[in-house]
């Protein structure tokens, strides 16, 4: 990868106007019409192609190589248990952060990322390098105990996130498009973290389950029972939350000005910082007596939870806010319908939307045209606050007509599931009237706005 390859920011002007909607709307700024999707040319070596294939195959090292590690620490046997109790708060993580990222979806090729970095890439300098740390500690110190809890609380907060942020900062550095404000960056780091979580608790379920077959002890006394209660029940959130800071930082760096330098590079940072400090008190937590990490847990974990939990559904509601904005510019100039914007910056009428389209025009097929509208559409949104904050590209005229190329193309019906939704959620109220050719509105609700006769959905066509 090279920064090279990344658009250049233009300079700080005038936000160019919204193009008027013709019968017929001209889309002369994108340069592939067959395809409908804007690519600038590059060279052969910063293709898309050869960059996935380098990552996967990096990836595909990296896993293989931990898996030979944990199987050699925890034995076939410890491993193929440890699996089957790790994977457990995965698909709950996972969950969580796409929830939270359901405003403006981040393609699943970058989240997929995220957690291979961390269940590969960082999990093995983490193994590598704590090792080889902590082993250095003791020879020099002639101390294994004292190494120990110093590689615990020193070491591995700097190593572990540090080779986790660097996933947070490749996707920030390289799929800038994508990584928009605090709310990608939490999301982000939060598969990144959940994925190295994943690896780390494979290798201590499955040493718990070696020492109890040495020691033949089973049941809830077991260690494999106490590990599972610690790591899985009362704290599968500790990685995420961690790393989570770094994202933010991330995050917040995203929404700077261009020219606020030190706060692009100061903010990444001080959230780096902020997450070793946390991870170090976690890990410390048990030098402070015998209720130490229940102190911890009660006093700082859970109410940080809290207010990070706090701060991304606030930002999440930010970005409605810049939905509900910005694309009236738009509803304005024709693109969509007066109402659409209302809709788009409520998550409730968004999914009433799909829920219309599917019942009355054509099943998934008509949901995921909606689906895609919507998501077109608050790009559309992200793309005009970048534009009006100068930090949109050279290639902004084209992206844009791409996305209304895009909405133009689904409007017969996501406009009139828009409209039904808006009103169904009390954003608008929408007159009574009856439905072309005589047929009564379904399930009593009014005709849609902008009602496509020739649309290929139209229930009346049939």
């Amino acid at each position: 990868m090279s920064s090279e390859s990344l658009p250049q920011r233009q300079p700080p002007g005038p936000l160019q106007p919204v193009p008027e909607r013709g019968a017929e709307p001209r889309f002369d700024a994108v340069p592939e019409r067959a395809k409908w999707r804007y690519r600038p040319r590059r060279d052969f070596w910063r293709s898309r192609a050869v960059r996935a294939g380098a990552l996967i195959t990096l990836l595909a090292l990296c896993g293989l190589v931990i898996l030979a590690i944990v199987r050699e620490q925890t034995g076939t046997e410890g491993f193929l248990v440890g699996l089957a109790l790790a994977v457990l708060p995965v698909p709950l993580l996972g969950t969580a952060f796409r929830w939270l990222d359901r405003v403006d979806p981040g393609p699943w090729r970058n989240l997929l990322f995220a957690f291979s970095w961390g269940a590969c890439a960082a999990a093995l300098v983490a193994i590598i390098a704590n090792s080889f740390a902590t082993k250095w500690i003791a020879t020099a110190t002639a101390d294994p105990s004292s190494a120990d809890h110093l590689g615990a609380t020193v070491i591995a907060p700097i190593v572990e996130e540090s080779a986790k942020a660097a996933a947070v900062l490749l996707l920030f550095l390289f799929r800038r498009r994508d990584f928009k404000g605090i709310v990608d960056g939490v999301v982000v780091a939060g598969f990144t973290a959940t994925g190295f979580a994943f690896t780390e608790n494979i290798l201590y379920l499955g040493n718990a389950f070696g020492e109890d077959q040495v020691s033949h002890t089973a049941g809830l006394s077991s260690t494999t029972a106490a590990t599972f209660f610690v790591r899985i029940v009362m704290s599968p959130f500790a990685h995420p939350l961690f790393t989570v800071c770094t994202g933010i930082g991330f995050g917040a760096a995203a929404l700077a000005a261009p020219g606020s330098r030190w706060r692009r590079i100061g903010l990444p940072v001080l959230g780096l910082l902020s997450a070793m400090g946390m991870h170090a008190l976690w890990n410390g937590s048990s030098s402070f007596g015998t209720y130490g990490f229940y102190l911890v847990y009660a006093a700082f974990m859970v109410p940080v939870f809290a207010l990070l939990t706090w701060l991304a559904i606030w930002s999440r509601q930010r970005e409605l806010r810049t939905v509900a904005a910005e694309l009236p510019a738009y509803a304005a100039a024709g693109w969509l319908g007066p109402a659409e914007p209302l809709a788009l910056s409520s998550m409730r009428a968004r999914s009433m939307a799909r829920d219309f389209a599917h019942r009355t025009y054509g099943g998934k097929r008509a949901a995921r045209t909606v689906a895609e509208y919507e998501a077109f559409a608050t790009a559309l949104a992200f793309l005009r606050r970048r534009a009006r904050r100068a930090q949109a590209g050279p290639d902004f005229t084209a992206r844009e007509q791409e996305l209304l190329h895009h909405l133009w193309e689904r409007r017969a019906v996501a406009g009139p599931a828009l409209l039904y939704a808006a009103g169904a959620a009390g954003r608008i109220w929408i007159p009574p009237q009856p439905y072309p050719y005589g047929h009564p509105a379904p399930y009593g609700h009014p005709a849609p706005y902008g009602y496509d006769q020739s649309s290929p959905y139209n229930p009346y066509l049939r």
